[in-house]
């Protein structure tokens, strides 16, 4: 009974969010407190505080954190969380109609006095047959209990008469409200799912354990073993603070477990810095339990100039115009200006010093002892570690001496490679070997003595075919350099950009960003900007072939003349455009938009068509009005007793097919005079069942409906929104494919999240994905789970224990599927067919093979595991989207 009762542990708080996860598995990574409890346990940090501390202990060294609390074992964590155990006495004072187990009945006693509960207010709810301490402790309950014991009872009676908040405010029992309200205020709690908080719901171990571990922000309880102060020495095995006027030292061993004070992960030792604040929880002169309370180092920084160096280990500086003397000793530590350890004659007079003296006790003795600068003339061969551009700094390891040093450089340095000067600093790369000359703590000169890698951005002036690249540098000096046999051309918004894809020009090419290997041949391309000019609704008034001139006139009657050249793009109404295609057609009158830089022309797209949102159509005067995205109202007249409408999925659309507000595109005739076609936007979610990349064609399935369409003319895209090809689209993925009539303009990869929910609430969906990564998925634009052929709205039947795949549909409502499970034993990997093979359940089962693919999820808790480290008789979790499996879970 006592080991029963000891064995609560930290976890969320009483009444929070978090997930409240039942399969807690064993970690291989360290020895762990409690058998039931991972390494990384959400409530991992307070189980490791309340034990350390002695308020809790194990049973058999299991903690059993999803335990309900009774109202004895509740009473009882909280008197020891009060430290109130020297007062306990024999229990006689007991009240019999309070019936509790004996081990209890001092700490029912005591509670009593102490007022934490009142015996006619727990008699009230109790009845006559019933045992008061084996009642389950309900959140109300908790929430009056751990209230009074952080002495909040006047807040929570001046609070009794406020609202909650909560929906279900009137199950709230009056006499509980004010201590909800505080138990909110202190921000212990945000109620459950549907911004409800459930009075009456149960309390688990790990639940009361963390509320009274976040408790101790708010009280001092005093507990022997418990001590704050400043860490004035650490090493590997050892931690002394400076705590209540003297030091005191604990071992640290691989039993010391680590924690800062705003995060519930555990850390390292490396959180734990030299004079920040600290508290630690002794074992018998162990460091049970290390947290680190405030991560700035509790140091007085003082900035002078050293103007001598006196005996007896004193420091003459000049703070302020004010003389001041500085103590060290054998503890301080002298570092150069690059954080090196130097000795306390290295100082020269007349440099910058910087004092850091602690400031815990009266002494303020000085504890670092830094140049900030002082005069450094050498030359030396090295490497660089790190180009700083913004505040002009180069970062070199010394050959000589092995120190990182840091110096600048300006306007007048020298930076050399292969007899040529770089064009700045930036060229620098990480890992180049350099010889070097400082005077006055400024690289004078700086020479690349190793082939190197480096970055050149400029602009680019000409390609010649695959061989050679000329560009301006950022100095404004012409170079040519040779081409890589492939080099990689990156474009944003260009998938598999090439050489053809690059603007050279001398009036405005590209900006580029060069690779250059250190054979001096470019790499990489990645343009960064681009100088080119649209001008738009522009009418032709003449081209000549021969000289190909052009010659516009735009809306404002301003004539233009442009050269049209071999490079130039054509875009018009047709599947396979050209430029002597698009030639025949610059007849005087049409319409056109010219993308150029200077007089030369890079694109000329004839006007073929409207894109807006349809307005309303005129069936007397045969017009149909669109509004275009510069808010002008067209209208575009047709011919015939109706205008052609085209509508995905629709083979004989009219116009009743349509509504005020429709994205639409007008595909006008030839003429450029009437409405060829209406085509409406329509964007559909399809998932892919096979690609054709050959020519362009996707076969896919929206809603059980099987299509074959055409994407070689669409904008493709990534779940990221970068561009992509058709070779990059795979059966299994879902896609937004958006049509204007039946042509596919774009499609775009849906992203697609596979995780498991970790809380619900009014607003958002919380999921640990695959990662490890928290997501939250906001619910604002509408929510619907599919459970099997069951679809509902709203996250009702949603709970913390679905794994589940999301997805946005394209209305914007989060789309969430739970996966289907099925619980087996492991058999054995099948390597050669790369399949898992698990027991069947009866003779007849003949579902016990299935596919392992590149991307399967396998996983014991946070663990990720291997296919190949599954053992005969593993008991394992399968998950499936549709027939796929997704995720393979060890338990």
């Amino acid at each position: 009974m006592l080991v029963t009762a000891m064995c609560l542990s930290g976890g969320a708080a009483v009444f929070a969010e978090e997930a409240q996860s039942t399969a807690v598995t064993t970690s291989t990574a360290s020895a762990l407190l409690f058998s039931d409890v991972s390494d990384g346990f959400w409530a991992e940090k307070h189980i490791y505080k309340l034990a350390a501390e002695g308020i809790i202990l194990g049973d058999a060294g299991k903690f059993r954190p999803s335990d309900s609390v009774t109202q004895q074992e509740a009473i009882t964590m909280a008197v020891r969380f009060m430290n109130l155990e020297s007062k306990l006495g024999s229990g006689s004072g007991a009240p019999e109609e309070m019936k509790v187990n004996a081990y209890f009945k001092p700490y029912l006693e005591l509670a009593l006095s102490e007022k934490l509960i009142d015996k006619t207010e727990e008699l009230s709810t109790t009845g006559a047959s019933e045992s008061w301490g084996a009642k389950t402790a309900t959140r109300e309950w908790v929430a009056k209990l751990l209230v009074r014991a952080l002495g909040q009872e006047d807040k929570a009676k001046s609070a009794g008469s406020a609202a909650t908040g909560f929906a279900d405010h009137t199950s709230i029992s009056p006499a509980a409200r004010g201590y909800v309200n505080v138990a909110v205020q202190l921000e212990l709690t945000k109620g459950v799912e549907g911004n409800r908080f459930d009075p009456l719901g149960k309390v688990t171990r790990a639940q009361l354990a963390t509320f009274l571990s976040r408790g101790s922000e708010y009280v001092t309880p005093g507990y022997s073993n418990v001590y704050e102060g400043i860490v004035t020495e650490l090493t590997d095995s050892k931690l002394t603070l400076f705590t209540n006027g003297q030091l005191k030292s604990f071992a640290l061993d691989n039993r010391s477990v680590y924690f800062t004070k705003d995060s519930e992960a555990k850390s390292s030792r490396t959180a734990i810095q030299l004079y920040t604040k600290v508290l630690v929880v002794d074992k018998i002169g162990s460091a049970a339990y290390v947290e680190v309370r405030d991560a700035n180092q509790q140091l007085e920084k003082t900035e002078g100039t050293l103007l001598k160096k006196l005996s007896d280990n004193r420091l003459l500086m000049l703070v302020n115009n004010n003389s001041i003397e500085y103590t060290y000793d054998s503890s301080t530590s002298f570092l150069d200006q690059n954080g090196n350890a130097i000795s306390v004659d290295s100082l020269t007079e007349d440099s910058t010093i910087i004092v850091q003296r602690e400031t815990f006790t009266s002494a303020k003795k000085p504890v670092i002892i830094q140049v900030k600068s002082g005069v450094v003339n050498k030359s030396g061969t090295g490497t660089v570690d790190l180009v700083n551009v913004s505040d002009k700094t180069i970062r070199i390891k010394d050959d000589a001496t092995g120190a990182i040093e840091t110096y600048n450089y300006d306007d007048t340095s020298i930076l050399i490679y292969q007899n040529q000067l770089l064009g700045g600093a930036a060229e620098l790369q990480a890992g180049a070997a350099v010889t070097y000359t400082v005077k006055n703590s400024v690289f004078t000169r700086l020479e690349v003595t190793k082939a190197m890698e480096r970055i050149v951005k400029g602009t680019l002036l000409s390609v010649e075919g695959s061989t050679l690249l000329s560009f301006t540098n950022s100095a404004g000096k012409a170079e040519i350099k040779a081409l890589a046999a492939k080099p990689v051309v990156v474009i944003n918004g260009i998938a598999d950009a090439t050489l053809g894809d690059l603007i050279a020009d001398v009036k405005g090419g590209d900006q580029v960003e060069l690779t250059i290997s250190p054979d001096e041949q470019v790499t990489k391309i990645i343009v960064t900007g681009r100088q080119t000019e649209l001008l738009t609704d522009l009418s032709v008034v003449n081209y000549e072939p021969k000289y190909k001139a052009l010659m516009v006139v735009d809306s404002a009657n301003k004539v233009h003349a442009f050269t049209v050249d071999d490079k130039t793009k054509a875009e018009y109404n047709s599947t396979t455009p050209t430029l002597t295609g698009v030639e025949s057609l610059l007849t005087k009158g049409r319409k056109i938009n010219v993308t150029h830089i200077g007089d030369r022309v890079l694109e000329i797209q004839v006007f073929y068509k409207y894109e807006g949102t349809y307005v309303s159509t005129d069936t007397a005067a045969k017009k149909v009005s669109i509004l275009l995205p510069s808010g002008k109202t067209v209208a575009i007249p047709y011919q015939g007793t109706a205008p052609s409408i085209e509508l995905y999925g629709k083979t004989s659309a009219t116009i009743a097919d349509l509504k005020a507000g429709d994205p639409v595109t007008a595909i006008l005739s030839a003429n450029q005079d009437t409405l060829q076609t209406l085509a409406i936007r329509k964007t559909v979610q399809f998932e892919i069942s096979s690609v054709n990349t050959s020519n362009s064609r996707i076969q896919a399935s929206s809603n059980g409906v099987t299509d074959n369409f055409y994407v070689d003319k669409a904008t493709l895209l990534n779940d990221a929104g970068a561009a992509i090809t058709v070779s990059s689209l795979q059966a299994g993925q879902t896609v937004n494919v958006t049509f204007s009539g039946r042509t596919a303009d774009s499609l775009q990869v849906v992203k697609l999240t596979l995780g498991k929910v970790t809380a619900v609430d009014a607003s958002s969906v919380t999921v640990k994905s695959f990662s490890g990564t928290p997501e939250v998925h906001s619910i604002a634009n509408g929510v619907k789970v599919i459970r099997g052929t069951s679809v509902t709205s709203g996250t009702a039947t949603l709970t913390t224990s679905d794994h589940v795949e999301l997805r946005k549909d394209v209305d914007g409502t989060l789309l969430i599927k739970v996966l289907n499970s099925l619980e087996r034993k492991f058999q054995r990997y099948d390597s050669i067919n790369n399949d898992i093979l698990v027991y069947r359940s009866t003779i007849q089962d003949d579902n016990y093979r299935f596919a392992v693919t590149s991307n399967l999820y396998i996983h014991q808790g946070d663990t990720t595991l291997t296919v190949q480290s599954l053992k005969d008789n593993d008991k394992i979790v399968l998950y499936f989207s549709g027939d796929k499996l997704v995720e393979v879970e060890k338990q």
